[in-house]
């Protein structure tokens, strides 16, 4: 009787309002096993943030990582952060369902947003963004 090994990778999901980017590593973070984004599954500009291309996108970086021999991931979870959103977009939830549904072992899930600390403007200068 032959005991599988279990390969372990990090899955780093990035969530903005218009985009969803799922990226899969080894543990260390420095060799890329998939990659793709909800950009990429959809052909309209304007579906990029919301949760049903970030399933696919997920879905498909799923099957190559168990394809590779990955069998279970942690999860990081980003959203824009700093001066910007620190509040994942709607496509984070859709995506973190689609690797669990695809037969990933889930292990860790963690909030990696940018946080400031101190002060940090906002672009578009002194008098704001002129329309």
């Amino acid at each position: 009787m032959s005991e599988k090994k279990e390969r372990w990778g990090v899955a780093h999901i990035f969530s903005s309002p218009n985009s969803t980017i799922v990226h899969i590593t080894d543990l260390s973070g420095a060799e890329t096993i998939a990659r793709y984004s909800s950009g990429m599954m959809t052909d309209k500009d304007r579906e990029g943030g919301m949760p049903f291309p970030a399933m696919l996108a997920a879905k498909k970086a799923a099957e190559e990582a168990l394809a590779k021999g990955i069998t279970g991931v942690h999860i990081r979870v980003r959203a824009p952060g700093g001066i910007k959103t620190k509040i994942p977009g709607p496509g984070a939830q859709a995506a973190i369902r689609a690797l669990a549904k695809a037969g990933l072992k889930i292990g860790l899930i963690e909030d990696v947003t940018p946080i400031i600390h101190g002060y940090m403007r906002r672009k578009g200068g002194r008098r704001g963004r002129r329309v």
